[in-house]
């Protein structure tokens, strides 16, 4: 589970209760303030069994699976407990723990070093064309782009592969890297 500064391990047990360093206010807002940014929408999220499905393929493939996103450590973390995402991947790094935010290289070599894998032949999956596409690009990394019905709005760099959903840019990636 996460270790509370944006990185995550498979192995660490679960935070549970009121955190100990959470005072009643903090930065001169109210707790409660800080709760809701901390947790708020976890409750929202929901992955897709396909999407399930697929990450577990991918695994069982010998994939080395990680997530990359913006963010607070609290927040990012309750969604991925929320959904599951904590025992399907191996990893995480989120931009408040690591410093760094997407598309900016270094969160992205920042979750492979945390697991110890080399980025050279990874797939970025993601849904902002900013963030998680540019942040392939820079790195000169292959790249599929959810596009939930959206329309590709960029001139400088173009993704590797384009997909209707998760599961479908996993699998689009496995079948490529074959």
């Amino acid at each position: 589970m996460g270790d509370g500064r944006g990185r995550g391990r498979l192995h660490r047990a679960p935070r549970r209760g009121r955190r100990p360093d959470r005072p009643l206010w903090r930065g001169g807002r109210p707790a409660a303030v800080d709760a809701l940014l901390d947790d708020g929408g976890a409750d929202r999220v929901r992955l897709t069994r396909s999407a399930r499905e697929a990450l577990g393929a991918a695994r069982a493939k010998g994939w080395i699976c990680a997530i990359v996103t913006n963010g607070r450590v609290a927040q990012q973390e309750a969604k991925f407990r929320r959904t599951g995402l904590d025992q399907l991947v191996h990893d995480w790094a989120v931009s408040e723990g690591v410093g760094h935010q997407n598309p900016d290289p270094r969160i992205f070599r920042a979750a492979a070093d945390d697991i110890e894998a080399h980025l050279a032949g990874a797939w970025v999956i993601g849904d902002s064309p900013h963030a998680d596409i540019a942040g392939a690009h820079a790195l000169g990394l292959r790249s599929a782009w959810v596009t939930d019905g959206r329309v590709w709005a960029q001139d400088a760099y173009r993704s590797t592969h384009v997909a209707r959903d998760v599961a479908a840019a996993i699998r689009h990636a496995i079948t490529a890297s074959e």
